[in-house]
């Protein structure tokens, strides 16, 4: 599927690996020399691709094709397949228990089935209206007890690293329900215009991913005064993370964004001042996008 999805884009299959390989290896060491939360965001970043595996449509085609006990095994691999870059960079920065602790959260993922059973529908604090929210909320809801787990043991023993790395978790996993484009209709209903249909989701999607990050980030502001800047720049740019994540969805709309957008989102965490240029230009590109299905 990788293959045919490159070969899609105009790309060769090896050149695009030997290209993602390079890419990886660039910025990681980027990332390394220019921040001490350089580990934190590995392990961010390849939680968020272990949850975007385990979303619970593709385990649940598992399961029927291969069967509970073979889909677990695959899913166990797969898991471990995709936290094995991010392991080994960790390691290579002696960053060992942040590598075990990846392994160890690749595979207690692997094993989660997140289903309703019955006619229970678990309940969000999130309007249905639009949807992105409540059904990533269904799908990945064990994320938010994480954090603010996290948050509580980041107080306990005065480790403000964990909590930022807490609150940027909500954001990332945030990020995940604008990953696939909604069936045309759903946008084709709304009668208002392009900007407007942008600025609603952003002003929603702000107002919500609000609910789950404020009692991290206000706890962090209270206990870590002294660090309010540093604490306020990661609560920013993960804001601006998700207003670009909305915009590069739509400025693909309705295809899925393609990995040049990927790329420059991976460039945006080793250089965030990026975002303020990419912000105006997926807006503008996205309105023309939008302009087919809303006059």
């Amino acid at each position: 599927m990788a293959n045919r999805r490159l070969s899609d884009l105009g790309v060769n299959p090896a050149v695009g690996y030997i290209l993602g390989i390079a890419t990886f290896i660039l910025i990681s060491e980027l990332l390394f020399t220019k921040t001490e939360f350089a580990k934190y965001l590995v392990i961010l970043t390849g939680l968020g691709l272990i949850i975007q595996s385990s979303e619970i449509k593709r385990t649940e085609f598992l399961k029927i094709v291969f069967g509970n006990k073979r889909s677990r095994k695959i899913r166990v691999i797969e898991n471990l397949f995709i936290s094995l870059p991010f392991t080994i960079l960790l390691m290579f920065h002696m960053a060992f228990i942040e590598s075990l602790l990846l392994i160890l959260s690749s595979l207690v993922v692997s094993n989660l089935t997140l289903k309703n059973t019955g006619n229970y529908t678990l309940p969000t604090p999130f309007s249905s209206r639009p949807f992105e929210f409540t059904v990533g909320f269904r799908n990945t809801f064990f994320i938010f007890p994480i954090a603010f787990i996290l948050t509580i043991i980041a107080i306990s023993v005065n480790n403000l690293n964990i909590g930022i790395f807490a609150m940027l978790l909500v954001f990332l996993n945030s990020l995940s329900y604008y990953v696939k484009p909604e069936n045309e209709y759903f946008v084709w209903v709304y009668t208002v215009t392009p900007a407007k249909f942008i600025f609603e989701k952003l002003k929603i999607a702000t107002q919500y991913i609000s609910i789950p990050v404020s009692p991290i980030a206000i706890s962090l502001f209270l206990f870590y005064p002294e660090n309010s800047a540093m604490i306020l720049i990661f609560l920013s740019a993960g804001f601006a993370f998700l207003w670009t994540m909305i915009l590069i969805k739509y400025s693909a709309y309705p295809n899925e964004m393609n990995l040049l957008e990927g790329i420059l989102i991976a460039l945006c965490i080793n250089f965030p001042p990026f975002l303020l240029a990419l912000i105006p230009f997926f807006y503008f590109k996205a309105i023309n996008r939008l302009n087919v299905l809303l006059k």
